[in-house]
């Protein structure tokens, strides 16, 4: 495990003001000779080498749609993803306390649905970045429909726990259960993994659309599905 400091970054590079997670991680993944903040066509590349586009990816996949449809056919791109499975939540006059909730490798999912076929494409490779993190947090009394609440206005990072790189769409595979049987419901991955249903169907639709998945029928529990290959 890397324990990486956000205040560390050298100052060549640019942070166009982005948040400090992920500028922890553009620091992490830069070299020597990198470029940062340029700008490529319509869009802005985070890291630019001569052989290799980084974009680090702290929000939503659905936004990047675009921007990797028009890139990926010229340039190879390195999408880094950050999952906090550890939040510790900090909030004004009051002692920080670890969050409940969690995350895992298999939240990639949640955001994978909005862009699941682009993943098979050859000059695209995934890296999925474990972390536990500071979450910096104001009280908003406009939060919550007007509740009050607490609102998220940074996110640090503590400690990089795992990364998992996945340079093919099919080794994706290895994040299924091995004692699924040859059909198979989203009932039953859950039950056989470490995720719960919901998150089972997101991968059930992000295999369907990859062609890893065939539908074999439907029944009261569901769709059913086998391997496809």
């Amino acid at each position: 495990m890397t324990s990486i400091d956000s205040t560390e970054a050298e100052p060549h590079i640019g942070t166009l003001n982005e948040g400090s997670l992920h500028a922890a991680l553009k620091q992490l993944y830069s070299e020597p000779g990198d470029e940062f903040e340029v700008p490529l066509d319509r869009f802005v590349i985070d890291i630019r080498r001569p052989d290799l586009l980084i974009e680090i990816q702290t929000g939503s996949f659905g936004s990047m749609g675009k921007k990797l449809d028009h890139l990926l056919e010229q340039h190879k791109i390195l999408l880094v993803y950050p999952i906090a499975v550890e939040s510790y939540l900090n909030r004004e006059n009051a002692k920080a306390r670890k969050s409940p909730k969690r995350g895992s490798i298999y939240s990639l999912f949640g955001e994978l649905v909005s862009i699941p076929t682009l993943l098979d494409h050859p000059n695209l490779t995934l890296d999925v970045v474990l972390v536990s993190v500071d979450k910096m947090q104001k009280h908003d009394p406009k939060a919550r429909r007007g509740r009050g609440g607490w609102r998220t206005t940074d996110r640090v990072l503590r400690e990089i726990l795992e990364r998992h790189r996945f340079q093919t769409a099919t080794e994706l595979l290895s994040l299924l259960p091995k004692n699924l049987p040859p059909v198979f419901t989203t009932a039953d991955m859950a039950e056989a993994g470490t995720f719960d249903r919901d998150t089972a169907r997101q991968i059930a639709y992000c295999f369907r659309a990859l062609g890893f998945f065939d539908e074999v029928g439907r029944t009261k529990a569901g769709y059913n599905y086998c391997l496809a290959i």
